[in-house]
């Protein structure tokens, strides 16, 4: 069934900080097209059920099937997406694509402790819970005498663990806070020389299936032009390292004012003991070759064999 003038069904996950996404899409889209109506299709994916490890499930995919399933049965019209949990390593499904890039929100993380400490702060021992490869390996590099507890689970049930006192610091996106209303626990908030960013961190895509004209015409004027270009340098320099569940890669683009496009990327060993950098500028280079450029640079320093040494 494709969407009509004048409904849109929107399918999601259906944990708290994924409707509220749904929500600003909506709001966005009533501003823009009046006329059409919108309703909510939520589903629980295997990666919100899964309570272990996410590579167990295949990694990030785990919480994109059930809503690619969904959109290309015909079951809904448009799936809101976190960038970050969509795999880059492989396309998108057959039949489906991006309408839209919403304009990016805050990409950093943030630290949430129940007293005020920054992360310098946290005393030796300190159990800061977070199951991110990417943080787990940072922290390592940079606070090697914190202890990272693996923890699952939507935000605000890693905020009720950490006020259970399951563990005593957390660490999550601003964006993520930001969206379920709970900006307030932020203790700290790091900058991206701190905590380097996941790809896609802050961005919500809009997916349509390919052949559905009306839903694609309805949502393209949602697109913010500079989130598209850092996205798809930030997707194409995770494609070309092919970069599994267990690989520590984080990065992210900015476009300048001027036209200009940057894009800082970093891979890890697991324990932060090794960690390889690159930085590269682009003019009115296309974004996609920027981000193979970036990628390419840390592949001439070995991330190629590092990656493919991790176990997964």
């Amino acid at each position: 069934m494709a969407a009509t003038a004048d409904l849109i069904r929107i399918v999601s996950r259906s944990s708290p900080m994924a409707l509220a996404q749904v929500e600003r899409v909506r709001a966005e889209l009533a501003a823009l097209r009046p006329e059409i109506r919108t309703e909510v299709v939520p589903v629980t994916t295997s990666g919100d059920r899964w309570t272990g490890d996410l590579a167990a499930l295949g990694g990030k995919g785990a919480f994109t099937k059930e809503v690619d399933a969904a959109l290309l049965a015909g079951e809904a019209d448009l799936a809101v997406h976190c960038l970050k949990d969509v795999p880059a390593d492989r396309p998108l499904p057959a039949g489906t694509v991006f309408a839209a890039y919403l304009e990016r929100d805050d990409i950093r993380d943030a630290l949430v402790h129940p007293g005020g400490l920054t992360l310098d702060q946290l005393p030796a021992g300190t159990r800061v819970g977070t199951s991110s490869v990417r943080r787990i390996a940072q922290l390592a590099a940079s606070h090697p005498h914190l202890k990272c507890v693996p923890i699952r689970g939507n935000a605000n049930s890693r905020l009720a663990k950490l006020d259970a006192g399951v563990i005593d610091a957390l660490l999550l996106a601003v964006s993520g806070l930001e969206r379920i209303g709970r900006s307030d626990r932020i203790a700290q908030v790091l900058p991206p020389e701190v905590m380097c960013p996941p790809i896609g961190a802050g961005i919500l895509a809009l997916q349509c299936r390919a052949d559905d004209a009306t839903t694609i015409a309805a949502v393209s004027g949602l697109g913010h032009g500079d989130t598209w270009r850092e996205a798809t340098a930030e997707r194409m320099f995770l494609h070309v390292l092919q970069g599994h569940c267990n690989s520590p890669i984080a990065g992210y683009a900015k476009a300048e004012p001027d036209g200009r496009l940057s894009l800082r990327g970093r891979v890890f060993t697991p324990d932060g003991k090794r960690v390889l950098d690159a930085h590269e500028w682009a003019g009115a280079l296309d974004p996609e070759d920027l981000g193979t450029a970036t990628a390419l640079a840390l592949k001439r320093q070995g991330a190629g064999a590092l990656i493919a040494g991790i176990p997964h």
